[in-house]
């Protein structure tokens, strides 16, 4: 489908408050190994004696990948809909339904997601960035970065947080956003904000059914 006579050719995309936009598929093409905020010093995480520094690093990129996987696979289906089956404001937006899906991701444990906005004017209040990492991840993010991350320690067990920009590349952005017409292309208006389970052990074991994760206050 064509948007005013525009081809979209990025894929990922954004939803801030009832409205997806997306991202420049560039943004995304990097190696897990680049573009990454080292683990910050204010973390707890554990020492050299706790994990080998080797198998420290392979356990965070593999949760890099995944991210990098998620990512693609969220914004991807969300900016296909709705290209397919939004057209006006009383059409229901992808958005909404996958607000749904990443609940359900977290009540099984597999990982958490949710919006953050960027652009200081979010739909919804919800959207807002938590005290500590989503700050610090947008101001990284609307500085031009693309993605951000950091591990953390949650009751003996770590966590790989990482956000990825969203920035306004489709015209159908402002059916819903009308305070984004004008802004230049490519411009940051929010992120992707996720938690995934590092795991440290590479035995088949990690690899079992997770269980709920509890919704952290970050």
């Amino acid at each position: 489908m064509s948007i005013s006579g525009k081809i979209i050719v990025g894929l990922p995309i954004v939803f801030v408050g009832a409205m997806w936009m997306v991202t420049p598929a560039q943004d995304f093409s990097e190696t897990p190994n680049s573009g990454h905020q080292a683990i910050s010093e204010n973390r707890q995480v554990p020492v050299a004696d706790e994990v080998p520094q080797t198998q420290v690093d392979i356990a965070v990129e593999r949760a890099r990948r995944e991210v990098l996987m998620l990512d693609d696979i969220y914004k991807t289906s969300i900016v296909l809909i709705t290209q397919h089956y939004v057209n006006t404001d009383d059409d229901l937006p992808a958005g909404e339904a996958f607000k749904i899906l990443f609940q359900k991701m977290s009540d099984k444990g597999w990982h958490q997601v949710r919006l953050i906005d960027a652009s200081g004017e979010p739909l919804n209040d919800d959207n807002n960035p938590k005290v500590g990492f989503e700050e610090t991840a947008v101001q990284q993010l609307v500085a031009g970065k693309t993605i951000y991350d950091e591990v953390i320690q949650v009751d003996g067990r770590r966590f790989l947080q990482s956000a990825t920009a969203l920035r306004v590349v489709m015209e159908k952005c402002i059916i819903c956003h009308s305070n984004y017409e004008g802004l230049a292309a490519g411009q940051a208006i929010g992120a992707l904000s996720y938690k995934v389970p590092i795991f440290d052990s590479p035995e088949p074991q990690s690899l079992q059914t997770p269980t709920p994760q509890t919704q952290s206050k970050q």
